[in-house]
């Protein structure tokens, strides 16, 4: 797990290694064990290192072949490495290393793009082929590795967040019109290719771009999912049966591909308390657990010890505690939205922060239970969009997951930001691709593929990186989600969701954990506003900064602030939080000009 960056020249001046290392330093956090740097005419590489795999000075980065006339700079984990070293070997390969990076370098070698499909893991890489001028980008499957990149006075440059593009300079750093109404109408999701800033584009997942020194390019699809029954058709017993095997292999090679010890984020809910229990089951020993919880509202509690502390029990895990009052909270906020790629709305990315921070000092790498809601089912809003009978798949969809419907959005964005219904028409094109049987089968393919990558999935990653810390998502593994994703709906939205998963945890975790209703991270400050958190949101809004960006129509922010508690999206997140949030970010990351 790392942090990458580089440019790529058109106009025959040299690579700029100034802006590489202002680009490295702001991705430090993602590396800390190791910076290098590499150039070649036109092209510059940088790299920062976070040692997990091969934790010698032959797997530092920049990775050079100079026999083959590769270099690489790549962030993620491959977790098939050594069978696909097997078979490189076997095809006349030498390896100088023992990581997994350096297969990458001989998997390109050998196969050129289709390479991409035999690599099982988490990725985003650059690697340029020096006998050909060419650069090659690639992001994983579910985009669980960011690659983000800009082009400028005739450049193109990449790297793992937005922030590090921002330090190197020449960014266009208006907003993007259509960014902005993802951002308030899917609850801060803003597909690929696009962000926030309108100078900074990211790739999609499950895709690849080829650029040449010319500046020509082309970008490639490697991967698709199906939401369709296969044939013949199996059975319950035989879904489950299969569905168990997967994760477990999951779970297994996300705790075995290490040179380090690897914890798990304890919750308490059924997701990662059931990856404690498979850990177990696979002979792990001295398994390392950890927790946060916040402060009760009226309304809320803040923490789900009561739950994760019976899976302690039950495994005799070695436990540690996070207790956040809202004083922290509230004061650590900010360095927490400075660790955003982009703009997030969900109430649990400071309680990442704040976990990730505690967690990085005792171990490298943990495994999260991301992924398990969007893949089985698991979200109250899923049956709510089955039970409708009427309208069309966007209708269904849009009704129980838009944070705001597009005549809310016009009301809440100052003159000259209104527009077209840009979430709308992605959606209903989104739910109406081939190769998804039913409704929902679109739905969940919907939301794994492209909804979760820029919410959940971006926030484990940037929240923990901002520590050094490695997350690692079994329930996102590919062969897991193919499998999962031409399961019945009806089967996985069984008693209340995630049935393969209850099913599977019946006999390894207590009653209590399994059938507890569904829980959502809790950090209630953020959801039920009130006190110095109101405070500090209505400085924000009436901060000079935001007055002058002229984003949000002063009524809407009024008919908020007069009553923080009372406006919720149908996702349940605070609306006053979202205006707040975004306007905290551009300030924090975009000096709140007038232009941001």
């Amino acid at each position: 797990m790392c942090g990458i960056c580089g440019e790529l020249g058109f106009n025959g001046a040299p690579g700029d290694l100034g802006a590489i290392a202002r680009m490295m330093k702001r991705l430090e956090p993602r590396g800390p064990d190791h910076g290098g740097s590499y150039s070649d005419g036109a092209l510059a590489l940088g790299h920062r290192r976070l040692s997990i795999i091969d934790l010698s000075l032959r797997s530092n980065q920049p990775l050079v072949d100079a026999e083959l006339g590769l270099a690489l700079v790549f962030n993620g984990t491959i977790y098939n490495y050594r069978a696909l070293r097997r078979e490189l070997s076997a095809r006349g390969y030498r390896f100088f290393s023992e990581g997994d990076s350096e297969v990458i370098l001989k998997a390109w070698h050998a196969w050129g793009p289709e390479a991409l499909e035999r690599l099982h893991g988490m990725f985003a890489f650059a690697l340029w082929d020096a006998n050909a001028r060419v650069l090659f980008l690639a992001r994983d499957r579910f985009g669980i590795k960011p690659l983000y990149f800009s082009e400028q006075q005739g450049r193109l440059r990449f790297a793992s967040s937005l922030q590090a593009l921002l330090a190197a300079g020449d960014v266009d750093c208006a907003i993007d019109p259509v960014a902005l109404h993802h951002l308030f109408t899917l609850h801060a999701v803003v597909p690929a290719p696009r962000t926030i800033v309108r100078g900074v584009r990211k790739l999609a997942p499950g895709h690849w771009l080829r650029i040449e020194e010319n500046g020509a390019r082309r970008e490639g699809c490697y991967w698709r999912l199906a939401a369709t029954r296969p044939h013949p058709p199996r059975s319950e017993g035989e879904w489950l049966e299969a569905i168990h095997a997967s994760l477990r292999e999951a779970v297994r090679v996300r705790a075995e591909v290490a040179d380090v010890p690897v914890g798990v984020l304890l919750s308490g809910g059924l997701d990662s308390s059931l990856l404690v229990a498979l850990l177990a089951e696979a002979g792990v020993s001295d398994l390392r657990t950890f927790s946060v919880g916040f402060e009760d509202t009226p309304e809320e509690a803040g923490s789900e010890f009561a739950y994760s502390d019976q899976v302690v029990a039950h495994y005799g895990t070695r436990h540690r505690r996070l207790h956040v009052s809202n004083d922290q909270v509230l004061a650590r906020l900010p360095e927490a939205v400075d660790a955003m790629a982009e703009p997030m709305f969900a109430q649990d990315a400071v309680a990442f922060y704040l976990l990730a921070e505690q967690v990085s000092r005792e171990v490298k790498v943990v495994q999260s239970g991301q992924g398990a809601d969007e893949v089985f089912g698991g979200y109250f809003w899923y049956p709510r969009m089955q039970a409708e009978t009427g309208g069309s798949p966007l209708e269904r969809f849009s009704k129980h997951y838009f944070d705001r419907d597009h005549a809310e959005y016009m009301r809440l964005v100052g003159a000259g930001w209104g527009g077209e219904d840009h979430s709308s028409a992605y959606i209903g094109a989104r739910l109406d691709e081939p190769e998804a049987d039913e409704f929902l089968d679109a739905v969940l393919r919907l939301d794994v593929t492209t909804l979760i990558v820029d919410d959940p999935v971006k926030r484990v990653d940037n929240m923990t990186m901002a520590w050094g810390l490695e997350a690692r998502v079994p329930f996102l593994d590919h062969h897991l989600v193919e499998l999962a994703a031409r399961c019945p709906p009806e089967l996985k939205l069984r008693e209340g969701g995630k049935y393969p998963l209850k099913a599977l945890a019946r006999g390894l975790l207590p009653d209590a954990v399994i059938d507890r209703p569904k829980g959502y991270f809790p950090m209630p400050a953020l959801k039920y506003v009130r006190g110095p958190f109101l405070d500090f949101m209505r400085d924000l809004l009436d901060s000079r900064a935001c007055r002058e960006r002229g984003l949000y129509r002063r009524d809407y922010v009024e008919q908020l602030l007069a009553a923080p508690d009372m406006h919720h999206t149908r996702i349940r997140g605070n609306k006053l939080w979202h205006l707040a949030a975004l306007e905290l970010w551009l300030q924090r990351h975009l000096d709140g000009s007038g232009q941001a």
